[in-house]
């Protein structure tokens, strides 16, 4: 689908799955420009994803590579059945032009397209987002936003997950109810320190939350993910297995056991910005005197 953009109309028009996005550029200033891929699993025609972009830009070239169509819920997937076709197109965004290619695939595989052939060199930051509807507890593995910066980190390139907290009856839609500003703001802030150094020790990436109510004066906290389920999965409404269904979610939070520094707890209760170190070794902490008293040994 092809997006032409003049004030606030927006015209769609065929063309494949995945688009990635860049300013003109030349060898020299290659040189000395950052270079940022950005990709969102809401697509290509998210207001988060523009709102980052355009936040972003101001720190190096920026590159988007994001979904044609709502790819929530995707994870780190890599589908065999996704084509990897890519075709440059070109997109008008507030009166600029870029240039745009598009990459069949998923988040994750549209920043691995990304990464191996599109961009000219190896990305300094990986971003994802800004996307409709905070990533937080257990479920951030099911999260494409979360996904698509895992798959970066694995790369060995430092990335960066932003989600702005929103109601559920937004989390599918580009509604332009929803202020991206601060959570734009928080996206520039930590991105220019990822690149500008190295990230912390045992970090393998950062996961950004942003409130609904916050400003560019919000506080911040750095926070550890929870171990609670935060949506829990409900029925399908349907009279017979024949019928389509699809499992739907309910917010569940149990507050009594629910950490002071956890990113629910900080974004819901202390209405302040959660920061998340995030690292790819999922191995529990167990000490091995603990394991081997556990099997018997």
């Amino acid at each position: 689908m092809r997006s032409s953009r003049t004030g606030g109309t927006t015209r769609q028009e065929e063309t494949p799955a995945f688009f990635v996005v860049e300013s003109s550029r030349n060898e020299a200033t290659l040189k000395k420009k950052k270079q940022i891929l950005l990709t969102n699993d809401d697509g290509i025609l998210s207001p988060g994803l523009w709102a980052a972009a355009e936040a972003l830009s101001k720190l190096g070239f920026v590159t988007v590579a994001a979904p044609r169509l709502q790819s929530s819920g995707m994870g780190r997937s890599l589908p065999v059945t996704s084509d990897g076709i890519i075709k440059e197109e070109a997109v008008e965004v507030h009166g600029q032009q870029w240039k745009v290619y598009a990459v069949g695939g998923s988040p994750a595989q549209a920043v691995q397209h990304g990464i191996l052939e599109i961009m000219p060199t190896r990305p300094d930051l990986v971003v994802s987002g800004i996307n409709y509807g905070e990533n937080v507890a257990s479920g951030i593995t099911i999260s494409g936003t979360v996904g698509a910066a895992m798959e970066a980190a694995s790369m060995g390139i430092p990335a960066l997950a932003v989600s702005l907290e929103t109601d559920q009856s937004h989390h599918l839609s580009y509604s332009k109810e929803v202020d991206f500003s601060a959570a734009a703001y928080f996206t520039h802030k930590f991105a220019a320190a990822l690149l500008s150094q190295s990230l912390p020790e045992g970090t393998d990436l950062l996961k950004l939350d942003v409130p609904s109510d916050a400003r560019p004066d919000t506080a911040w906290q750095w926070t550890r993910v929870s171990r609670q389920r935060y949506y829990l999965p409900t029925k399908p409404k349907r009279n017979n297995w024949n019928e389509p269904g699809t499992v739907g979610y309910k917010q569940a939070i149990d507050w009594e056991n629910e950490d002071l520094d956890s990113d629910v707890y900080v974004l819901h209760k202390k209405r302040m910005v959660s920061v998340s170190p995030v690292t790819l070794d999922m191995t529990a902490q167990t000490p091995v005197s603990m394991l081997n008293k556990w099997i018997g040994e």
